[in-house]
């Protein structure tokens, strides 16, 4: 059996820039060149590549002269970058296991699709204990029937994939609110002594009626008051990057507004299931939630 040769991620010195940097060294006269000079840092690249269950992995397509298509399965991929590099950005489930994991990718103008190969990390995620509403965790017949009603819109409003944003968009973070982080992403949560599934975003303790701002431009495509999440907004930034506001005290936007980074869609509240006000605050990349840290300075 033929050996799999795994690609090499997009690292922090891509085929860009160091391509790049060459041609900047070569324009430089070498009498002002110093010997000794060291290479400047690269830049930061976002979100960060992160191969683990509820993470992003930043695979290199290579260069092409235009966008490549890639998929993960049937999902289409957010991919970025320009004819020297493109990268996929893949959003990898919590419920994944570890190992060897797979996308494939079609250049733009056709030809035969082509697997590309990547390797997810175990990790371990903290557990949780809250105690809350007995209702919000055992149903009643009418509740559970909101509930079904509610997901299965947000089931579509989740499917949403439009252009990705222009080439040279960072895809770093805005905090979309100051405060304490009150719950991480990815922790096992036990709701009354009863396992739900695992925390899907992160939780910023603030005082209620705090604003919340667009962390990237974006459009909004949903608000709504639902069953667990409360007043919730939800922003398309393109490609797949989608990002949610749960348990708003006030909603100031409308589908189809289009918010510019740092410009106001609410409000904190504690509206739906919840302890105390704060906001929680998810990131999806192909229908799948990850850790909002990785778009974000530590």
């Amino acid at each position: 059996m033929p050996l799999l040769l795994l690609p090499t991620r997009s690292l922090p010195l891509n085929r860009r820039q160091a391509l790049l940097g060459a041609a900047g060294a070569l324009a430089l006269p070498m009498s002002i060149w110093p010997a000794s000079a060291a290479q400047p840092p690269a830049p930061e690249l976002w979100p960060r590549d992160l191969a683990v269950p509820g993470g992003v992995a930043r695979l290199s397509l290579g260069p092409a002269p235009a966008r490549p298509l890639a998929q993960a399965g049937a999902l289409p991929l957010l991919v970025l970058g320009d004819v020297i590099e493109w990268t996929a950005l893949v959003g990898i489930a919590l419920s994944a296991a570890p190992g060897t994991a797979s996308i494939t990718v079609k250049a733009a103008d056709g030809g035969a699709p082509r697997q590309l190969a990547y390797r997810v990390a175990p990790k371990q995620y903290s557990e949780q204990r809250l105690k809350v509403s007995p209702k919000t965790v055992d149903l009643s017949p009418a509740d559970n029937a909101r509930y079904e009603r509610e997901r299965e819109h947000q089931a579509s409003v989740m499917a949403t994939f439009t252009e990705p944003m222009p080439l040279a968009a960072s895809l770093r973070m805005q905090v979309p609110v100051p405060g304490r982080r009150s719950s991480s992403f990815g922790l096992r949560r036990i709701f009354n002594g009863q396992a739900r599934n695992p925390h899907s975003g992160m939780d910023i303790a603030a005082a209620t009626g705090t604003p919340i701002v667009a962390p990237l431009p974006g459009r909004v495509i949903d608000t709504g008051d639902y069953f667990f999440n409360g007043n919730t907004v939800w922003l398309d930034h393109g490609g797949g990057l989608l990002t949610m506001y749960c348990h708003l005290s006030a909603i100031d936007v409308n589908p189809g507004d289009t918010l510019q980074t740092g410009q106001r869609l609410g409000a904190v509240g504690a509206t739906g299931r919840v302890t105390g006000p704060h906001l929680h605050w998810g990131v999806m990349l192909n229908r799948t939630m990850v850790d909002p840290a990785l778009f974000i300075e530590a």
